[in-house]
């Protein structure tokens, strides 16, 4: 009977090494996927920002001058 139910912990602890280590591999999958998110928000907030900058240059540039 003790043999049981210490073969009986043996196997939860053999299923719950198991999950930990599926949840840690999941987590480690979804860190690296809110980086790689991170790193592009930040190019698109660069982009976006060249683009509204540039695009003030360009239309100073298309403006007709004063004396027209």
């Amino acid at each position: 009977m003790d043999e049981d139910r210490i073969v009986n912990i043996e196997i939860k602890i053999a299923r719950q090494e198991d999950l930990v280590d599926a949840l840690n591999h999941m987590v480690y999958q979804q860190q690296k996927k809110i980086d790689e998110l991170e790193a592009l928000c930040l190019a698109l907030a660069r982009r976006l920002k060249d683009v509204v900058s540039g695009g003030n240059e360009q239309n100073a540039a298309n403006e007709r001058p004063p004396h027209y």
